[in-house]
């Protein structure tokens, strides 16, 4: 009987010992796939909101060239066909890789309408009508606002689920040095409940 109690009680110690590690393995694998989630939210940043802000910017400063070309009365029509036709070939050049990135469905709509503004710019030019393609960039711009704004606004929801995992795998690491703490403490138990079975205290000498 007494055999069995010890055994129960060695049953039931490897048992929490074999619960904590399982719980620590388990969080460990949470853990690398949230950094894995964590790294991607920041590469998209980068690859696609911070880049693309960059390609609006230079959308936008090709846009503002044509529009003030369009302006000029004291420019030749052909000038100012030449001028806007080389800029467009600039802008067209963005298209490509601006299309390459990953795109919301409310992104993907305002992107086809700034393409149909450049492409009523590219009609205009060979109608010469200056005042239409004026017209057109400045709806263009708007729509690139519109971009802008929508790239701030994935931007910080990419930034808020990377916050949100990182406060995560630090709960969850916090988890595991507790639960290591509950395995050391253990561990230290039936190490020393074990020392105190080996050790024999010899009995004071008798005085008769």
């Amino acid at each position: 009987m007494k055999d069995l109690k010890k055994y129960s009680n060695k049953t039931k110690a490897a048992f929490i010992l074999l619960l904590v590690m399982l719980l620590i393995l388990l969080g460990n694998f949470n853990t690398l796939r949230n950094s894995k989630n964590v790294n991607d939210n920041i590469s998209a940043i980068y690859k696609d909101r911070l880049v693309v802000a960059h390609y609006i910017f230079q959308y936008s400063k090709q846009l503002h060239f044509i529009k003030g070309e369009a302006e000029k009365l004291n420019l030749s029509d052909n000038i100012k066909k030449n001028e806007i036709i080389h800029t467009l070939d600039i802008i067209h050049g963005i298209d490509d890789l601006y299309a390459k990135t990953v795109l919301t469905n409310k992104e993907k709509q305002h992107f086809d309408v700034f393409l149909s503004s450049c492409k009523e710019i590219n009609k205009q030019v060979e109608n010469k009508n200056w005042g239409k393609i004026a017209s057109s960039s400045t709806q263009a711009l708007k729509t690139l606002e519109s971009l802008s704004q929508i790239q701030i606004e994935e931007g910080k929801s990419k930034l808020a689920a990377a916050n949100a995992m990182y406060n995560k795998n630090n709960s969850l690491g916090q988890l595991q040095i507790a639960l290591l703490i509950i395995l050391g403490g253990i561990t230290f138990y039936l190490l020393i409940k074990k020392i105190k079975k080996t050790i024999k205290i010899p009995e004071p000498p008798s005085l008769n």
